[in-house]
């Protein structure tokens, strides 16, 4: 907002960089532009301050569709003064001299003025609309309408106003129909998350079925491994008995073959000992053939008790009669 200083009968103006001024004196234009500085009479001179940054108006109203539903409309229109001189003139913008009501309506009259005209343009374009059409498309196309209404209207390029951008951000029915319409959405969403949650359950019972096949087969292959291994084991066992059986056959038969060779051999060397022994006796015998009888009994005394057959005699009592006896035998008496 510009500033005006005051002194004696003359005044001083200091304008913003986004204060577009408009200075007549006497009628006259004498100033205008942003971010101006001068000196004015307040006797002669009429100021006013006509914005030159852009503007944003937010519109919320109410329209009926081509099937009698109301819908709420929410958008946004910036616009701006391209002819700040012709805007002074059409709309009251004036700070000097001060009214009575400091605030200026100029900027009030616009928005009023822009907020009427793209109402109507809004509420005719949606009245051609159903309501489904309506909330399908009717953003783009009540945009597209707003935009070239609003830079067509006559009285806006008169006023020096241009329209730089139109947002249709919602329309929306009432709240009823709004839930009405929500509810076949809402239940193909549900039908959907059950359909999924169905499918999920499903994939964990074939999963599961799956995961039980391949236990039982996994059992069915353990017990199938095991019977074979204990065929295996039982014709290992077999053969290991058989192999033991032919081993201890073996054994036996060479033990037997063994006994055999030695009993042979034995009875050869008994009959060739006996053989050398009865010739031993025989020449024995026939050396013996021709002593008296008296020196064979010697003899065979001193054998006896060389071969240690006697048992220990300590004490020999002779008596007279066995003395007799013994020398009547050497004698040859009785």
């Amino acid at each position: 907002m510009a500033t005006i200083k005051r002194l004696p009968g003359v005044r001083r103006f200091l304008g913003t960089p986004t204060g577009y001024v408009v200075h007549l004196r006497k009628g006259q234009l004498t100033h205008e532009g942003v971010g101006q500085a001068f000196w004015f009479s307040p006797a002669t001179s009429v100021l006013s301050e006509v914005p030159s940054d852009d503007q944003e108006l937010p519109l919320m109203f109410h329209a009926i569709t081509a099937d009698h539903q109301d819908v709420t409309v929410q958008a946004n229109v910036t616009f701006g003064f391209v002819d700040p001189v012709t805007v002074s003139q059409r709309l009251d913008f004036g700070i000097f001299p001060a009214k009575a009501d400091a605030t200026s309506t100029g900027l009030q009259q616009v928005t009023t003025i822009v907020g009427q005209v793209a109402r109507s343009i809004a509420v005719d374009h949606l009245a051609t609309m159903s309501l489904q059409n309506a909330l399908r498309t009717g953003i783009s196309e009540v945009r597209a309408s707003l935009v070239g209404g609003l830079q067509a209207d006559t009285r806006l390029q008169s006023t020096g106003l241009a329209v730089l951008g139109v947002h249709v951000l919602a329309i929306r029915p009432e709240a009823d129909v709004e839930v009405a319409l929500q509810t076949p959405v809402r239940e193909q969403l549900q039908a959907e998350a059950d359909r999924a949650t169905y499918e999920r359950r499903a994939l964990a019972v074939e999963r599961e079925r799956a995961i039980s096949e391949n236990e039982l087969a996994s059992s069915i292959e353990l017990a199938t491994r095991r019977e074979q291994l204990v065929v295996q084991e039982g014709a290992n066992a077999r053969r290991q008995a058989e192999e033991a059986a032919t081993a201890a056959l073996v054994e036996t038969r060479a033990a037997s073959e063994r006994r055999e060779i030695d009993a042979a051999s034995r009875a050869q060397e008994v009959s060739v000992v006996g053989a050398a022994e009865a010739e031993r006796e025989t020449a024995k015998l026939a050396a013996y053939r021709d002593v008296d009888r008296q020196t064979l009994m010697a003899l065979a005394l001193r054998e006896l008790v060389g071969s240690g057959a006697l048992p220990k005699i300590d004490n020999l009592t002779i008596t007279p009669d066995l003395l007799t006896n013994v020398l009547s035998a050497f004698t040859g008496r009785r």
